[in-house]
């Protein structure tokens, strides 16, 4: 299907759109106002990432023509086994030496490339009315794009009542490996530190004198970081290329972008140690919030100076300094992040397969494929069960 053709629903219609269509569109900057990624995220995500992305939007509009969404979508070819250890990867490793495609399928995805998903409603009374238009427009246009999957990646678990439309129509709701929250309600780092358990304020003193043994580590912050990006962009792959789970592959034009266009909720962490930086790490600041995105290291020396937790250290007493409310970390790493008393953020997969044959198979499947049965720490958060 091409840019502009229709796809008609009950209510009205969805219209699928480019980037230069919506950036000249009143709404799309409606869409996603009250969001920490508004619409100007979603601009330089499409532009930045790597080519295997094929971002497209589509205008949903009601019968009497005026648009009540502009939702970002994209389609990609997904390995479906990307989170699955063990003995079953290695059964699906000798599948692919034959069969190299196997559990590998071009998918429709709602949401955002590089983050969570949000429906981009004009006005959020409109959640369920747009959900519902999606559900009956999104079949159609993965079928005729040859996708074998949709899916809604990411959604945060307040959408829960709005998409359960997708639920009763064909669609399985699987946890997604959720983000982490600390609530700051903390007059500084000292305070925070003393509601620690017994054994981990011990373990943290310990990494961190470690840390103050060496030569001194100096923090900088900044909202542009250009003139760095060849420094830092290394230290990102180099963690990058260690986690378990890889979807997106940020670009350096990404980082150069999001300093330069959303200057007024990016904070860019530095940490030189003599001259050189060692670790850095991307956060926006939204509201009473800081979310941090991700984190850059230097292992050469960032195991021995235990910089994980010292970068953390650096931005949980500065957001104190900054009278914010709650710390926001991206998923993976849940160790650490269990004995710092974070709690769950809950996010959503909702997955169908297009042939009406195979979906409830894969409806059943899927819940064994699902990226959080095989975290080894997720199960002890007090919270697990809201997944």
């Amino acid at each position: 299907m091409k840019y502009g053709d229709p796809l008609p629903f009950k209510d009205g219609v969805a219209k699928i759109v480019s980037r230069t269509d919506v950036q000249a569109c009143d709404s799309w900057q409606r869409a996603f106002h009250d969001k920490c990624k508004d619409h100007r995220y979603y601009e330089i995500v499409d532009e930045t990432l790597d080519g295997h992305f094929e971002h497209r939007y589509l205008r949903i509009e009601d019968q009497a023509g005026a648009i009540r969404a502009i939702q970002p979508v994209f389609f990609v070819r997904q390995n479906l086994v990307e989170a699955v250890p063990g003995k079953l990867r290695s059964v699906i490793d000798v599948i692919r030496k034959v069969f190299p495609r196997f559990l590998t399928m071009r998918v429709l995805m709602v949401g955002c490339a590089a983050g969570t998903g949000d429906l981009g409603v004009c006005n959020e009374k409109d959640r369920s009315w747009v959900a519902n238009a999606l559900q009956s427009s999104l079949q159609i246009y993965a079928r005729h794009n040859k996708a074998s999957l949709i899916v809604l990646k990411d959604f945060p678990a307040n959408y829960r009542p709005a998409l359960e439309t997708f639920c009763s129509n064909g669609y399985a709701r699987v946890p997604s490996m959720p983000m982490t929250r600390l609530a700051l309600p903390y007059h500084d780092w000292d305070e925070y530190f003393r509601t620690l358990s017994k054994a981990t304020r011990k373990d943290l003193r310990r990494k961190f004198r470690k840390a103050e043994r060496a030569p001194k580590i100096e923090m900088e912050i900044v909202t542009d970081v250009a003139p760095y990006i060849d420094e830092i962009y290394p230290l990102y792959l180099q963690v990058h290329e260690r986690s378990p789970m890889k979807f997106e592959t940020l670009t350096k034009s990404y980082f150069r972008a999001i300093g330069r266009r959303m200057p007024d909720r990016t904070r860019f962490f530095i940490w030189r140690q003599s001259g050189k930086i060692v670790a850095f790490s991307f956060c926006l600041v939204c509201n009473d919030a800081i979310y941090d995105e991700c984190i850059g290291l230097d292992y050469s020396v960032a195991l021995d100076l235990h910089l994980y937790f010292y970068t953390l250290r650096d931005i949980i007493s500065w957001s104190l300094q900054q009278g914010l409310r709650y710390y926001y970390s991206n998923p993976l790493n849940y160790g650490p992040k269990l004995h710092l008393r974070c709690e769950l953020v809950s996010l959503d997969l909702y997955v169908m397969h297009t042939s009406a044959i195979l979906n409830p198979i894969f409806g059943r499947m899927i819940k064994y494929l699902g990226p959080t049965r095989h975290d080894p720490f997720l199960r002890r958060f007090p919270n697990s069960d809201q997944l």
